[in-house]
């Protein structure tokens, strides 16, 4: 699995990215792929904004939905996979 947590992602540039009631749908042109991201990813993509890294997206993500621990493992799972997908640089 890529190790993304010390990295500060970004959204890819080219990305179509609409909000539907239960997340985003994120359409890649350049190779004609739709994801549908839920409310939780969404929100992780969302704060790929270039300056966080993935532990500051962790904490944003447990302060924003209230959690008692920092989702580390699950933000960098999502990460990776927003990664492998070109979803991210």
């Amino acid at each position: 699995m890529q190790d993304v947590s010390s990295e500060h992602p970004q959204i890819a540039e080219g990305l179509d990215i609409n909000e539907v009631d239960d997340g985003l749908v994120v359409y890649q042109e350049s190779i004609e792929r739709v994801h549908h991201l839920n409310p939780t990813a969404s929100v992780v993509l969302q704060l790929c904004d270039g300056r966080r890294d993935g532990a500051e997206i962790a904490a944003a993500v447990g302060a924003l939905f209230g959690l008692e621990a920092v989702p580390h493992e699950e933000v960098e799972s999502c990460l990776s996979r927003f990664a492998r997908e070109g979803l991210i640089r």
